[in-house]
C-alpha cells in the first residue's frame, strides 16, 4: 500500500507541466473573447464557470487520475468540482484552473494555472506550489525549504523592497479590486504606496513579490485557497512574507473552496503588519 509520503513525492512538477500545454491548448483553440466567455453553470467556489475553466480543470484532472493510477493517495481541492477523494485526505493537493479567469475571457495577459500540494489542512502545510502566467509565459516553482524559481531561476531572498522618498511603497498590488472596495480602501493605498497595480490574479500578484517587482500586495476582500495556495508559499520561499489577516495564526487559512480571509504579502515584515489592517 502507497504511503502518505508517496504521494508527497510524487512527479508533480512533471503533472503541473503537462496540465500547464494542455491548458495552454485549450485557450489557444478558443482565440477569442466570444469563444471563451461561453457559461456552463456555477462552480463549487460560487463563481460562475466559463467553458475555459472547465476545459482548464478537466485537463489538471487527467493528470490527478493519472497520478493516482499511479498508486498515490491524496484529495483535491478544485475551484470548480469542489473536493475530490483520491483515498487520502492528509494530503491536499489546491487547484486553480484559470485564476484570472475574467482576463482569460478577455485575452488580457495575466492568467494562470495554480497548484499546490499539502500534508495538512491549512496554508502553513503547503510544501509544494506551482503557477504559470500564460501571458508572459512564466513558470514559478517553489518547495518547502528548497527556495523558489521562475523559470528555473533561482529567486533571491535577499531582495528589499523599494519606497519613494517620502517613505511610501514604490508599488503595491491589489486584487479584489471592485472599484467600491477600492473606494472604501482608498485613504489607506494612498497612504501606504505611490502607486498600486491590479493585475487581476491573486496568484500571480503573489509572484510578482515573490520577485520583488511589486513591494507588497494585497486582496481588498477575502480570497479562497484555491486563488492563494501555491503562490503564498512561492512569496515565502522568495524571502517574503504572507499574513491570511482574519486568522489567529497568518498561515491559519483553511485549505478548501470557500472566502475566509484576506491575504497580505510583503518583501518585509514590518510592512506586512503595516498592511494587514488595509483590508476589511
Amino acid at each position: 500500500m502507497p504511503t502518505r509520503s508517496s504521494a508527497l513525492e510524487a512527479d508533480w512538477l512533471g503533472a503541473c507541466r503537462r496540465a500547464t500545454e494542455a491548458v495552454a491548448n485549450s485557450l489557444h483553440a478558443a482565440p477569442t473573447t466570444l469563444e471563451r466567455a461561453v457559461e456552463t453553470g456555477l462552480g463549487e467556489g460560487g463563481d460562475r464557470t466559463l467553458v475555459i475553466d472547465t476545459a482548464a480543470e478537466d485537463s489538471v484532472f487527467e493528470q490527478l487520475d493519472a497520478l493516482h493510477a499511479q498508486g498515490h493517495r491524496f484529495t483535491a481541492v478544485s475551484e470548480e468540482r469542489g473536493t475530490v477523494d483520491y483515498g487520502d485526505g492528509a494530503v491536499i493537493v489546491i487547484i486553480d484552473p484559470i485564476d484570472g479567469s475574467m482576463n482569460a475571457k478577455r485575452g488580457l495577459p495575466h492568467h494562470a494555472i495554480s497548484i499546490a500540494v499539502a500534508d495538512g489542512d491549512t496554508m502553513a502545510d503547503v510544501t509544494f506550489g506551482y503557477v504559470y502566467d500564460f501571458g508572459p509565459r512564466e513558470e514559478w516553482v517553489a518547495r518547502l525549504g528548497e527556495g523558489a524559481t521562475v523559470n528555473g531561476r533561482p529567486l533571491d531572498p535577499a531582495l528589499p523592497e523599494r519606497r519613494t522618498p517620502d517613505g511610501k511603497l514604490e508599488v503595491l498590488g491589489i486584487e479584489s479590486s471592485d472599484p467600491r472596495w477600492v473606494a472604501d480602501a482608498a485613504a489607506d493605498l494612498a497612504a501606504a504606496a505611490h502607486r498600486i497595480r491590479a493585475i487581476g490574479a491573486i496568484a500571480v500578484s503573489l509572484c510578482q513579490v515573490a520577485a520583488a517587482r511589486f513591494d507588497a500586495m494585497l486582496t481588498l476582500r477575502s480570497c479562497r485557497a484555491v486563488d492563494a495556495a501555491a503562490g503564498q508559499l512561492i512569496v515565502r520561499e522568495a524571502g517574503g512574507e504572507v499574513a491570511f489577516t482574519r486568522c489567529d495564526e497568518p498561515l491559519g487559512a483553511p485549505l478548501d473552496v470557500e472566502p475566509h480571509t484576506p491575504v497580505v504579502a510583503a518583501r518585509e515584515a514590518q510592512t506586512l503588519a503595516d498592511l494587514s489592517g488595509v483590508p476589511r
